[in-house]
C-alpha cells in the first residue's frame, strides 16, 4: 500500500473544464509524491471565519501517514502580529490561513512526517510564533521566476538526504522569513541572505521545510525528488 500523504487544497476562482470555483493542487507536486511511492490525497480546507477546530483538524489528519504543505498565496499579516498590510500582499484567504496553520500545528505536535514547501514553510514559521517580511523589495530583489544556487548545511537532514553540496532551487515568492519560530534551525540560505530551508531538531517525527519549489524540477533533478522520496519513506 502506498502511504497516504495529505495535501491541503488551494482555493481557486476557476479551473479549466469546471463551471465553478475550485479546490486544486499543483499537478507537479502530486506527481512528485506519486513518483516517490506515495498516494497524494487532496484535503478540503475547513476553517469557518478563519478559525479551524484544532481537535477536528487533528482527527482528520490522524488517518494520514504524512503531510505535504504546499505553496500558495500570502498569509494575512495579522496572523503574525503585523499592524499594517503591504500593498503587494496578494491572494490572502482567511479560511485557507486558519486551516493551514491548524494543520501545521497538529502535524508538528503529533510528529506526522511533514514536508513544507514555499508558503508551507512560511505557515510553519508563523504557526511556531515566527514572523515574515511582507515584501522583499520588488523586481530584482524578489525570488519570482528565479533559479539560484542553495548550499544546504552538510550536517542537516536536508544536506544528507539530497547528497549534494549545492542545489539549483526554483523559486517563486516575494516574502521571506523574518524571525524564526520556536525550535526552528536554518539549514540553507540564498546568496542575498534569504532563509531557504529550516528544520526542527529534537522534535518528534520527520520534518523538512524549503522556501523554493522542488516539484518544479523534481522530474529531472534527483536531489529535488529526494525530498519527496524521503517524505514518503518516513511515512511508511
Amino acid at each position: 500500500m502506498r502511504p497516504l500523504i495529505a495535501v491541503p487544497a488551494r482555493f481557486s476562482a476557476s479551473a479549466s473544464a469546471l463551471r465553478y470555483a475550485a479546490e486544486v493542487a499543483a499537478r507537479a507536486l502530486v506527481e512528485a509524491v506519486w513518483r516517490a511511492g506515495g498516494e497524494p490525497a487532496v484535503v478540503h480546507p475547513h476553517a469557518p471565519g478563519g478559525h479551524a477546530d484544532p481537535d477536528d483538524v487533528a482527527a482528520r489528519l490522524s488517518r494520514f501517514d504524512g503531510l505535504l504543505l504546499p505553496g500558495g498565496g500570502d498569509l494575512a499579516p495579522h496572523r503574525y502580529g503585523a499592524a499594517e498590510t503591504h500593498r503587494d500582499v496578494y491572494d490572502v484567504d482567511d479560511e485557507q490561513d486558519g486551516f493551514d496553520l491548524a494543520l501545521a500545528r497538529a502535524a508538528l505536535t503529533s510528529g506526522l512526517p511533514t514536508l513544507a514547501v514555499c508558503r508551507g514553510l512560511q505557515v510553519v514559521n508563523v504557526a511556531l510564533g515566527g514572523t515574515l517580511e511582507q515584501d522583499m523589495g520588488g523586481p530584482g530583489r524578489e525570488h519570482r521566476h528565479v533559479v539560484h544556487p542553495v548550499e544546504p548545511r552538510p550536517d542537516s537532514l536536508l544536506g544528507r538526504l539530497t547528497g549534494v553540496p549545492k542545489l539549483d532551487a526554483s523559486c517563486y515568492h516575494h516574502q521571506r522569513v523574518d524571525r524564526l519560530g520556536d525550535g526552528l534551525v536554518a539549514t540553507a540560505h540564498a546568496a542575498d541572505g534569504t532563509l531557504e530551508a529550516f528544520e526542527r531538531p529534537g522534535s518528534p517525527g520527520w520534518f523538512v521545510a524549503v522556501q523554493w519549489h522542488p516539484e518544479d524540477t523534481a522530474r529531472d533533478d534527483d536531489a529535488q525528488q529526494a525530498l519527496f522520496t524521503a517524505l514518503v519513506a518516513a511515512s511508511r
